[in-house]
């Protein structure tokens, strides 16, 4: 069995971008669906739906589909592509979120907790990924949305130690979020949670206090955000109670460790060279791995074509190309998230490919 690779396949697959962006909202649906089929059959095994979708059909799905590394085209870089798929996804994640904490009392504990977890996975999809790509852009409102997004998992800090933090530091060791060769998933997820937790507060404060105004303040952007969050988690316990606010805490933890997961995937093994003066070499697309399946590119909004998006940040994800160059995933995100947590089968996986690249780089 072998993925589409037909001619005719490639040029459908490039026809049906603008359309792929839109399967976004198949990840939110997964939650309503989940719980008409509980209603419907009585039994609270489809609660773990979700995940069996993300983490099991999606990554077959996938790979059958294949790989698009073709350029963008004009089509896809239309108004209702850059910014109303974006903006559709807060008030469907704030739905989504709140619908699904409301029924959460109904269930029995081990169907909570897979509800939980599958919520907290659609979150990483839905609320994280998508503020990924507005905490980048220029406008206000965008960036507004963004943090009303993540908000919604509790992990307001990535809005500032993503942009000021990580795409400074990436691929070095001053970096939480790029993971050495050798480092497993289990110690990185931990360590990159609480250093780019602590990162963004203080990268908020040392901004501030350039300018000569005090952290302890309106000021402080991620006051103003935690102050939301509090509202939200205030929210949860009016709906559900007790039950509520714990799972609104948890689906945000699991969904603000699913994206480290991610930051895993994206960066372990790659490093930028310390230059004479101290400095570093600029991020370049050979320092973040790329994965170009079709399917899961449309779901994630390109985040897959990681490689050009730090090599050029501003760039909006219907612009992102596939770099030849950059280090290639053998198989998309939804694939590699649950191998990352087998390290035996993912070193097998990558640890060729960086010996490879680093046997190239040594004889040019």
């Amino acid at each position: 069995m072998q993925a589409i690779s037909h001619p005719d396949a490639s040029a459908l697959r490039i026809q049906l971008r603008p359309l792929g962006y839109w399967l976004v909202f198949t990840v939110p649906a997964l939650m309503p669906i989940s719980w008409g089929l509980i209603q419907a059959t009585g039994s609270f095994l489809w609660a773990g739906l979700p995940i069996v979708w993300l983490y099991g059909l999606l990554p077959l799905t996938d790979w059958l589909i294949g790989r698009d590394r073709q350029p963008p085209v004009d089509a896809q870089d239309t108004w209702l592509n850059r910014r109303l798929v974006p903006w559709l996804c807060l008030p469907v994640q704030v739905a989504v979120v709140f619908g699904s904490l409301a029924v959460l009392p109904s269930m029995p504990w081990w169907a909570g907790i897979m509800w939980v977890l599958s919520l907290g996975y659609v979150g990483g999809v839905l609320a994280i990924n998508v503020a990924h790509e507005l905490i980048h852009r220029r406008n206000r409102l965008d960036r507004i949305i963004g943090g009303l997004l993540l908000s919604t998992v509790n992990y307001v800090t990535f809005k500032i130690e993503h942009v000021r933090g990580h795409h400074v530091w990436v691929a070095t060791e001053k970096d939480p979020s790029s993971a050495p060769r050798g480092e497993i998933v289990y110690r990185f997820v931990p360590r990159a949670l609480i250093r780019n937790t602590l990162n963004g507060w203080r990268l908020e404060a040392e901004r501030l206090r350039r300018i000569g105004k005090s952290p302890i303040s309106l000021r402080n952007e991620l006051i103003g955000w935690q102050l939301v969050v509090i509202a939200m988690v205030v929210w949860a316990g009016s709906i559900a109670g007790w039950i509520g606010v714990a799972g609104f805490l948890a689906q945000g933890l699991v969904a603000a460790a699913s994206l480290e997961v991610i930051n895993y995937v994206e960066h372990y093994g790659l490093k930028r060279k310390q230059l004479e003066n101290g400095r570093y070499e600029p991020p370049e697309p050979r320092h973040s791995w790329n994965s170009d399946f079709w399917l899961s590119n449309g779901i994630l909004l390109q985040l897959q074509r990681h490689s050009d998006h730090h090599a050029n940040p501003g760039r909006p994800f219907t612009r992102l190309r596939s770099w030849p160059e950059a280090p290639q995933l053998p198989l998309g995100y939804s694939a590699m998230l649950p191998i990352a947590f087998i390290p035996p089968l993912y070193r097998k996986l990558i640890h060729p490919r960086l010996d490879a690249r680093q046997q190239a780089a040594a004889e040019k």
